[in-house]
This record gives structure tokens, sequence and C-alpha cells, in this order.
């Protein structure tokens, strides 16, 4: 207890992902911080933009950050520390990959609530390993996003049987029904998915990392021809 008798505000410390930036006042910042066990958080750094601003250095984009702060009365907190734990610097490098990273960051926020899953942490954190490694198709990184921010909201398609209900095989072709969320053999062989690119699939909404799928042989044009059906998925059944 202070000398007035009043509680001194406590402060939490945990690990975060910066999803958004807005200018406040002359010198301030409000940040949308990604964390593993607080949800998200809305906190405002002050005095962040002025040139010798200690906390500046400490909420990069594209990085993982230990951070200190407070809760406020309002849903807007206090940033009072930030520390980098890892800047993956090499995604701003490349414009492509520093545009894919703006996105696949803004698809992110929209899609998840105020208290997501630890699991949105971990994903938008392999989601950078990946884009600053430039040996992975940027295609494959953007489709694997999407596959799991699908599998963790709970929206995996069908991929073991057809509308028929019969497993789906080699040498057949089929639609997809986004009702069902489910392939349909398609008529006279006229579908546009082939089981290579279902097998892909199952890979990706099993979990496997967009290094794992880069291995897949073709797996740029696999993903490049999967990129419209997964993201019209995405469309149907997230807040995108």
């Amino acid at each position: 207890m202070s000398q007035s008798g009043q509680s001194q505000p406590r402060q939490h410390v945990t690990t975060g992902i910066i999803l958004a930036r807005t200018d406040y006042g002359e010198a301030d910042r409000i940040i949308t911080l990604l964390t593993p066990d607080q949800g998200k958080l809305r906190l405002i750094a002050k005095g962040v933009r002025r040139v010798k601003s200690k906390l500046a250095g400490g909420i990069e984009l594209f990085s993982v950050s230990d951070i200190t702060f407070m809760r406020g009365r309002s849903e807007i907190g206090t940033l009072i520390s930030a520390r980098l734990q890892k800047h993956y610097q090499l995604i701003v490098k490349d414009l492509t990959r520093t545009m894919l990273g703006y996105d696949l960051i803004k698809l992110l926020n929209k899609a998840t609530e105020d208290e997501p899953e630890t699991e949105y942490f971990e994903l938008m954190r392999q989601a950078f390993e990946a884009l600053d490694d430039s040996s992975i198709d940027a295609n494959l990184i953007r489709l694997w996003f999407m596959m799991q921010l699908l599998r963790l909201g709970g929206h995996t398609p069908n991929l073991q049987t057809d509308l028929a209900g019969n497993k789906l095989e080699a040498g057949i072709n089929y639609s997809f029904s986004f009702d069902d969320m489910t392939f349909a053999a398609a008529p006279a062989g006229q579908g546009p998915f082939e089981s290579n690119q279902i097998k892909f699939l199952r890979l990706g909404f099993a979990g496997h990392q967009p290094k794992a799928l880069g291995q897949v042989q073709n797996n740029a044009a696999v993903a490049e021809s999967l990129l419209p059906l997964v993201r019209t998925m995405t469309q149907t059944y997230l807040r995108t």
C-alpha cells in the first residue's frame, strides 16, 4: 500500500506481436498487440514518436517483443517498457514479402476476437519465420496462413470423402461445394481439382509448416492454383 492508502497499479509482463499502430496526439501511439496469454491488448505508447523515445525500438513491426504494461480503466492500457526478443529483419528487405507480411497481420487481426487462443500468436510467429526465409515461396506462405486460420477457426474442409460419401481418389477431377466444404465428383471429369492438389491441402490443413510444404514437388505452382479456393473459404467463413 502507498502512503495514501491506495494500492499501486499492477504491472504485467508478457510477449507481444504488433498487429496495428495508430498515431495519437503529438507524440503518442496506440498499438494493438497479440499476446500468447493476454489475448489482444490495446496500449498507449507515450512519447514513442519522439526521436529519443526508449519505447520505439521495442515495438517494431515483424517482431516479437517482451513488454511490460499496466491495464487502464478503459480498454486502453499503458505500455511501460518494450524490448525486442526477435526482429525478422529480412522481411523488410523484399517489398513483396513486406506487403505480404502486412496482409497477414491485417488478416489475423480481422479474423480473431479480443481473446484469441495461444495458437494464433504462434501462427503469427511462424508466419514471420517463413517470410524471413527467402527460399519459401510467398504464395505458399499466404496459402498456408489462410489454411491455418480456417483450421483454428474450426472450418477445415472435408478432405477425405466427396459430397456423395465416396473416398476421394486419384484420377478423378472434382469441383468444390463451399456450402458443404466438400469436394464433389465433377460431371465428365471437368472439375478443376485433382488428387495432387487435394493431397497438398491435406498437408496444409494438418498443420505442416511452410518449410515442409516447400519440399513438395511443384509446390509453388500447386499453391498458386489453390489460392482462389482457399481465399474464398476464408472470405466465406472468417471475418475478413
